[in-house]
């Protein structure tokens, strides 16, 4: 009986990034008014475009809108497994944030990330940089957020048995 084969999930090392390449992160992810009534009072944003429905239904949108932190935090978390689960150092730094449209309750938000750049680190061996473009749209196809990361990755480890 041959020994079973294991598998276990994992991000992309450094040099299995492609630059240019875009990954479609699925599933996509649902909001609703509990997630983000719970983020907003978590992260202590007491923001009334989030919270009072009444306030809310005065504002051009006509009602409370998902809290963009929300929106930025779950667009990187749809990225995790499929590019950095285990492989990340660290973030290094966050550019060029936007929402062109806002995120309501109900709305369904699908993610892809852009491999804009990578290159080797200077002063950290067996690690490299890579920027990612998220980009989040929800059901409708309307653009909700980007983001620019910059992350330090690890390099693939050397293995004993390519010598």
């Amino acid at each position: 009986m041959s020994e079973e084969r294991r598998i276990q999930q994992r991000g992309l090392y450094f040099e299995e990034f492609e630059e240019g390449a875009v990954y479609v992160h699925a599933p996509g992810r649902t909001v609703t008014e509990a997630d983000n009534v719970l983020f907003t009072t978590l992260t202590m944003n007491m923001q009334s475009l989030h919270l009072d429905a009444a306030w809310s239904a005065s504002t051009e949108f006509g009602e409370r809108l998902i809290n963009s932190m929300f929106t930025l935090s779950t667009l990187v978390g749809m990225s995790v497994a499929q590019l950095t689960q285990g492989t990340i150092v660290a973030n290094l730094g966050f550019a060029d944030i936007r929402f062109p449209s806002p995120m309501r309750a109900g709305d369904t938000l699908y993610a892809e990330t852009r491999i804009r750049s990578k290159r080797l680190s200077k002063s950290r061996p067996g690690q490299g940089i890579v920027e990612f473009e998220h980009t989040g749209r929800n059901q409708r196809g309307e653009v909700v957020a980007v983001a620019v990361r910059s992350t330090l990755m690890l390099c693939r480890p050397e293995r004993s048995d390519e010598h």
